[in-house]
Formats: structure tokens, C-alpha cells, sequence
């Protein structure tokens, strides 16, 4: 399996539940001192605090999926985005990523080698076999994110937060 690779070095860590209920509240402060980094106003947004929300729920539902989850983007000590996985591995083997940039970070490489370090830390599970990816035929950069890294193109899907989403997979390993 043939990957891009990536000028930018990026670490994930590991979003607290605490973190994303102080987010919730608006408590910047609260959410910073949890997670030990400076947050940018992306994660205030409307669109975050749904993230959060939704996040939380499914913690409440199944606590195991902990560590599949949100995952701040770290890279030289700055927050540049979230990713992670829509859950732990399913019945199948399937893992889904999701990855979001924050827009002064765009058009960097960061969104490559965020999708390096989701597809290593699947390869790195043996209950993971099939890595997926949803993206909006429109969204031609997160298009461009995934080309290089082995994903075929699968079907779509319609999405009641983002609308209709092309469906790409690839093997874990």
C-alpha cells in the first residue's frame, strides 16, 4: 500500500471528556488547563460544540470507544485541528476517519499527515481491516487530502449533517 508522505510532523492527543463539556459551557479556561494547550476559537464554534455533543452522547453510550474518538491535532505545541475515528472498530472491521484543519492551518500539509497518523493507528489494531473515509463531492480539498493513500471509491451516502458524501475505503494494513 502506497501512502504520501508529509513535510508536517503532527501528534494526536487525546480529547477529554472533561475538556469537551468545559467547551460546551463556553469555559475556554476550563478546557485549556484539562488538555494542557491554548484552543483557537474553532473549538467554541456552533460546529464544534455539535461535535462535542455528539461525542459525549456516544461516551455515555459505550465508555470503550475512548480513544477512538476526538483527538486534538498537535503540531510544534499548537492546536492546528481535530480528528479521529466515528468509533471504535465495528462488527466488520470498518473504522471511519474524520479530520477537520483549522482554517489558518489550511493548505499546510497537515491534513496529509493527519491521515497518515489515523491510517497508522489503525494499522496498529488488529480487530481494524477496512479504513473509511465520507467526504462531500464538493469538498475538493479533503478530495485531494485522501488521493495517494490506496482509498477506492466505494458508493455515497447521505449524511443529515453534511448532505450527500462519496464513500472511500482501503485496507487497514
Amino acid at each position: 500500500m502506497t501512502t504520501t508522505s508529509s513535510p508536517r510532523a503532527v501528534r494526536l492527543v487525546e480529547m477529554t471528556g472533561g475538556a469537551m463539556s468545559a467547551l460546551l459551557a463556553d469555559d475556554r479556561a476550563a478546557a485549556e488547563a484539562e488538555l494542557g494547550f491554548v484552543l483557537s476559537d474553532e473549538f467554541l464554534s456552533d460546529r464544534a460544540k455539535w461535535l462535542w455533543q455528539y461525542r459525549l452522547d456516544q461516551l455515555t453510550r459505550d465508555p470503550s470507544a475512548f480513544g477512538w474518538l476526538v483527538k486534538l491535532v498537535v503540531a510544534d505545541g499548537i492546536v492546528v485541528g481535530n480528528a479521529g475515528f466515528h468509533g471504535p472498530p465495528d462488527e466488520n472491521g470498518m473504522v471511519e476517519i474524520g479530520y477537520t484543519v483549522n482554517p489558518p492551518f489550511r493548505r499546510q500539509g497537515y491534513a496529509k499527515a493527519v491521515v497518515a497518523a489515523l491510517l497508522e493507528r489503525a494499522a496498529a489494531e488488529p480487530d481494524v481491516r477496512t479504513v473509511r473515509a465520507t467526504i462531500s463531492p464538493t469538498n475538493e480539498a479533503s478530495l485531494a487530502t485522501i488521493a495517494g493513500f490506496g482509498f477506492v471509491e466505494n458508493g455515497e451516502q447521505w449524511d443529515e449533517q453534511d448532505g450527500r458524501e462519496l464513500i472511500f475505503e482501503r485496507p487497514s494494513r
